[in-house]
């Protein structure tokens, strides 16, 4: 327990302050990548292949329609995660009471404990300096179930996966569905432009002579190499955060509980799916949800989640 306590108390974005500053940079990065791909992908290779006839000119269509349409998607689940609050508590928020048996919300209940015979209601203010309740010494006020601080934002995150350097934003309860989109559409384009421009890649080193002008070759090389990595590099995060999805778990939990042998919050891979992605099939390829969804499923909101009733009174 003592070394785990030193490595919590290390926390390296107390270093990292300056990344805040980084902000537009590393969209203009990202934007930057995607434009030198364009380049070498659509305008160098592939829209001149359109005029060659005959095979090369229905594969080159078909690489264009499936380019555009995922570059689409890449950019507007970039877009959603950088723009979209991760989820912030609310203003003097609290634990809620169940008012039909006179204690802790079951959603929360295992989070704060409960509050004591005297609480009525939730018009008491619970003492934060009760170890059962998740109380933030940095924001001063009372944390919700699986809501974290973040040393860069300077503020408590609800559901806090992490802070993400590449979309200047931290992830949480309500962007993370846009972030693994993001990160399934960049795997998808990534590797269909990997694939696109591995024959010219392999002409790099054949003995025949290449078309094109020294700068085109030199894009096309470069964007080779660049896409390729960012597909091994993506495909490590993509299955990464699968799992986390399917245990319904966090980056942040699945490092604090890593000797928890049962998760509360696990309700099974099909639900555990549906908190993030919601219910109505039509939206989970999207970074959207459905009214429906957004009204019906709290969990989506990151303030309540629901939990499995035989671990609801086992402490993690």
């Amino acid at each position: 327990m003592h070394r785990s306590g030193a490595v919590m108390a290390w926390n390296v974005f107390k270093f990292c302050t300056a990344l805040r500053g980084l902000g537009s940079i590393m969209i203009l990065l990202v934007l930057g990548v995607v434009g030198v791909t364009y380049y070498a992908v659509v305008i160098t290779n592939y829209v001149p292949a359109l005029y060659d006839g005959g095979l090369d000119s229905i594969t080159a269509l078909a690489v264009l329609i499936l380019f555009h349409g995922l570059l689409v998607m890449l950019l507007w689940s970039y877009f959603s995660v950088v723009l979209t609050d991760p989820g912030s508590v609310p203003p003097n928020w609290r634990p809620t009471l169940d008012e039909e048996r006179g204690e802790n919300d079951p959603l929360t209940g295992i989070e704060f404990g409960a509050a004591g015979a005297g609480l009525q209601q939730s018009a008491m203010l619970p003492d934060p300096a009760n170890p059962r309740f998740r109380y933030c010494r940095k924001c001063n006020q009372l944390k919700p179930p699986r809501c974290h601080h973040c040393s860069v934002c300077g503020r408590c995150v609800l559901k806090m996966d992490h802070h993400c350097v590449w979309v200047v934003n931290c992830v949480g309860a309500l962007n993370y569905k846009y972030f693994l989109l993001f990160l399934f559409y960049t795997f998808l384009e990534t590797t269909l432009v990997t694939l696109s421009l591995l024959p010219h890649f392999i002409a790099f080193f054949s003995d025949g002579e290449i078309p094109g002008t020294p700068g085109t070759l030199a894009t096309t090389f470069l964007t080779f190499v660049l896409n390729l990595a960012f597909a091994l590099s993506v495909m490590g995060f993509l299955i990464m955060h699968i799992s986390l999805v399917a245990a319904n778990t966090t980056t942040i939990e699945a490092y604090e509980k890593k000797t928890t042998p049962k998760w509360r919050y696990d309700l099974g891979r099909k639900k555990n799916f549906e908190q993030v992605f919601g219910t109505d099939k039509r939206y989970w390829f999207i970074p959207a949800y459905s009214e429906e969804d957004l009204r019906r499923m709290p969990a989506l909101q990151g303030l309540e989640y629901p939990s499995n009733p035989v671990l609801d009174a086992q402490e993690y």
